[in-house]
């Protein structure tokens, strides 16, 4: 009867697991619920939220630019026309393209993404629960289904070696596997209910976070000012840029300027 305690022990490990993701699932969620609420996100605080430092820059570049005050021209080129900063963003961006005035929009793009303002601005929003941290990978909720599937594994483990025990046995084997089947529905169906009802973290948002852009980009749908479209950019990115010659500025900002 020794395939009874490898099976207490599959029991055991499967209820464990379960028990863990369901816990961290449910105090993911209770925090969750309170975080966020009363925070109106900026643009720029949605641009980083929905594409990360990349995205604030190119937000920056375009508010600028539909302002009148920093030409993108459509060869890929940003010209300075008011070298007054109205934010931090944008006096990175004037900072990038440097006392000439003149640049390719490529590495603006990079250095105002790398600047002081927009990783104080990413830590801020971390510190509001509403974007992931860098080692956010091992969120509770991801260790929990982690185990979960470390879990399955195990149990599986011990129902092939209860069968392959060579000690004669008044249970079938048949049943035995019927047995150990339990465990590992058990942590499967588990795996699949989290899989399905868990809210995933995105690269730059959390949970919190998620909900507030879709608030944002609903509002932004019903209108159709210049605050929607810019907000639209900050949600969805450059694409979302309806005039042909901005985004043809954009369409070369990934290369290389010739020598």
């Amino acid at each position: 009867m020794f395939w009874v305690l490898l099976l207490l022990l599959a029991w055991a490990v499967a209820g464990t697991a379960c028990t863990r993701l369901c816990l961290a699932a449910v105090r993911t969620a209770a925090v969750d619920a309170d975080t966020g609420r009363g925070h109106d996100l900026t643009l720029y605080e949605a641009a980083f939220l929905s594409g990360g430092p990349a995205r604030v820059a190119d937000l920056t570049l375009v508010s600028m630019a539909r302002q009148r005050r920093l030409l993108l021209a459509h060869t890929g080129w940003a010209t300075v026309v008011d070298p007054r900063g109205r934010d931090e963003m944008e006096r990175s961006v004037i900072g990038a393209i440097g006392p000439e005035g003149q640049s390719r929009i490529a590495p603006v793009r990079s250095a105002a993404a790398d600047a002081d303002a927009v990783r104080s601005l990413g830590e801020g929003l971390v510190r509001a629960g509403l974007a992931v941290p860098d080692a956010a990978a091992r969120t509770t909720v991801a260790s929990g289904v982690r185990q979960v599937r470390a879990a399955a594994v195990a149990v599986f483990g011990l129902g092939v070696a209860a069968l392959a025990l060579p000690a004669p046995t008044e249970m079938p084997r048949d049943l035995v596997a019927v047995w150990f089947a339990l465990p590992l529905t058990l942590t499967l169906s588990c795996l699949g209910i989290a899989r399905f009802e868990v809210h995933p973290y995105s690269r730059w948002a959390s949970p919190a976070g998620q909900r507030l852009l879709g608030g944002l980009d609903r509002r932004a749908n019903r209108a159709a000012d210049d605050h929607s479209l810019l907000t639209s950019v900050a949600v969805r990115g450059i694409r979302a840029i309806g005039e042909p010659e901005l985004r043809a500025a954009f369409a070369h900002r990934d290369q290389l300027p010739r020598e």
